[in-house]
């Protein structure tokens, strides 16, 4: 991941504004360590921090085109970039082999329609100064983070991380995902609106897509359960083989549950060649590494093990103590920019991680993030009421996702300079997974989340894993891990403060000791209101919506993300 920072609607001398910039841009280096930009055009400031993956040699940025009036600051990865070059109807003389920069010949040819052109992973700023126009955007599910904000002069500053924005900004707001905010149009529209967002769109497979899943595979077993299995196979597959781009070490994040272990798995399948030039020659680094991490005794790291020695990846399972997670807290909020309690009991672990990650060398990882929402893996989803229920709450899960798992996976990576890819999340993949009958992805009585997923890959993993019940991060890290966090808000936060926390907090006050907590070392760094307004809230069981308690009324006094929670369905079985 990289960071991008702009200054917008400037209508003094833009060059005047180069140190702020500077200054500001630097809050979010840990994003981009290899390399800084800047360009000051009329109207405009753009500044770049790098982390360079692709294209190490030539792709820094503020990307410009010939003539120097275009300039694009872009955090993320264009997988399609190969395709879309091919495919402009205009010759475009392209200065790198960045895989960004075909987002300049795009608008160069068709102007702002072309976002919806892209399959990637993106947040970017584009400046036409001969035009005085500009472009923000960011992409389809928000896996890349984008805010905004003004200052007391009215101009408007773009982050990628809000820290860039509280020292000048009197409020601060996330652009939304799918969105693209046009200045000659002012206000932003949204350009991702999947038709399998709607249920009578997807019920009884009536999705476009599945038009094409019907023919299925040679020699697929006729029925829509092994026909839907072998169409996300096969388009799993592809995500995974797309999102391989990469000049630098990569290796893939092994938590040793269902989701990471299939990504892993496929990633070992074309780990040998590279992707770059359709697997014509030799990878550059053609051992695939493998992490995870636990404490003592974590039963992810056990999984973990099985599943890396099966598909024989160098694999690196790092332990923490319960201390050095207590003691990473602040540095984690600072980093995540939330104080939800879910996303900071799982990005802690995960913040460690990455940086043992990085000290080896390895910049960018794959990992398992999405198939929950997408195929309605959470524990909870066992008690949906019917296949409608069970749609919409995957549709609110996705929609919502920026806010939680996506932010966790971007920031807590970004916080040491690696960059997390999410093949579940891919845009293609989704139109697949989502665009089938739901019916199919519901549990049965009895049975498994996640069915047709473990069925699609069976064949890749053991059958433990094929066959473990999902647990979440936060708990297949050890389940003690929770409880010492519970332990120590207890030990930190006053009944009185607890109960006089609407009074300090009026805004999404906090409930519980361990929730006090995170809300006041959040504020030392985000004291804006509009800050705190940027983090979800209400009641959750087992990381379910607000809107899915309704489905059990044992829910109500239940309520905790944790899938322990989920009583009757949750099983420690490894």
């Amino acid at each position: 991941m990289c960071s991008i920072l702009a200054i917008l609607d400037v209508r003094s001398d833009a060059a005047q504004l180069r140190r702020r910039a500077l200054d500001l841009s630097r809050l979010q280096r840990h994003r981009g360590p290899d390399w800084s930009g800047i360009h000051c055009a009329h109207g405009a400031v753009l500044a770049h921090e790098r982390l360079a993956i692709v294209d190490v040699e030539s792709g820094a940025q503020p990307l410009l085109d010939a003539s120097g009036a275009l300039a694009l600051a872009v955090n993320g990865e264009i997988y399609n970039h190969r395709e879309l070059r091919a495919a402009l109807r205009q010759p475009y003389p392209f200065r790198t082999a960045s895989d960004c920069e075909v987002i300049l010949a795009l608008y160069r040819e068709r102007g702002a329609d072309f976002v919806h052109e892209l399959n990637g992973i993106f947040a970017f700023v584009l400046h036409d100064a001969a035009a005085g126009r500009y472009l923000i955007a960011r992409d389809h599910m928000g896996i890349v983070p984008l805010y905004t904000g003004r200052d007391d002069f009215g101009r408007l500053h773009v982050a990628s991380e809000m820290k860039a924005l509280v020292p000048v900004c009197g409020t601060v707001a996330e652009f939304p995902p799918g969105h693209l905010l046009d200045s000659a149009e002012g206000t932003p529209r949204r350009w991702y609106a999947p038709a399998w967002r709607d249920y009578e769109a997807v019920v009884d497979g009536r999705a476009a897509g599945d038009a094409a899943a019907a023919a299925g595979p040679s020699g697929a077993a006729d029925t829509p359960h092994a026909m839907a299995a072998a169409r996300i196979r096969t388009a799993l597959a592809d995500a995974v083989h797309g999102q391989l781009m990469s000049d630098v070490p990569y290796g893939v994040l092994l938590s040793g549950g269902l989701d990471s272990s299939i990504i892993a798995a496929l990633a070992a399948r074309y780990a040998a060649l590279r992707v770059e030039d359709d697997d014509h020659s030799a990878a550059w680094w053609p051992r695939l590494h493998s992490f995870a991490i636990g404490l003592e005794g974590s039963p992810d790291l056990a999984a973990a093990e099985l599943v890396a020695a099966h598909i024989g990846s160098v694999h690196h399972g790092f332990r923490y103590t319960v201390q050095e997670g207590l003691d990473a807290l602040p540095d984690v909020i600072r980093h995540l920019e939330t104080y939800d309690v879910t996303t900071i009991r799982a990005a802690t672990p995960m913040y460690l991680m990455a940086r043992r990650i990085r000290a080896m060398g390895v910049k960018m990882v794959l990992s398992g993030e999405g198939a929950d929402e997408i195929f309605g893996g959470y524990l909870y989803f066992h008690r949906a009421p019917d296949t409608r229920a069970f749609h919409e709450e995957t549709v609110r899960k996705l929609e919502r996702l920026h806010l939680y798992d996506c932010l966790r996976a971007n920031k807590a990576m970004a916080a040491w300079g690696v960059e997390a890819r999410v093949p579940f999340l891919d845009r293609r993949f989704l139109d697949v997974a989502m665009g089938m009958d739901p019916a199919l992805k519901r549990p049965a009585e009895g049975g498994l989340e996640k069915q047709i997923l473990r069925d699609a890959c069976a064949d890749l993993l053991p059958e433990a894993i094929t066959r473990r019940q999902k647990e979440q991060f936060s708990d297949g890290v050890g389940y003690g891990w929770i409880d010492a966090l519970r332990e120590h808000a207890a030990e930190r936060v006053a009944e009185l403060e607890l109960e006089t926390a609407m009074h300090r907090f009026p805004h999404n006050p906090p409930t519980t000791r361990e929730a006090y907590l995170y809300r006041r070392i959040f504020a030392e760094h985000f004291p804006l209101d509009s800050c705190a307004a940027c983090v979800p809230g209400g009641a959750s069981v087992a990381c379910s919506t607000p809107e899915a308690l309704a489905w059990d009324p044992a829910f109500a006094g239940a309520a905790d993300p944790s899938g322990r929670a989920v009583r009757g369905v949750h099983r420690a079985a490894w």
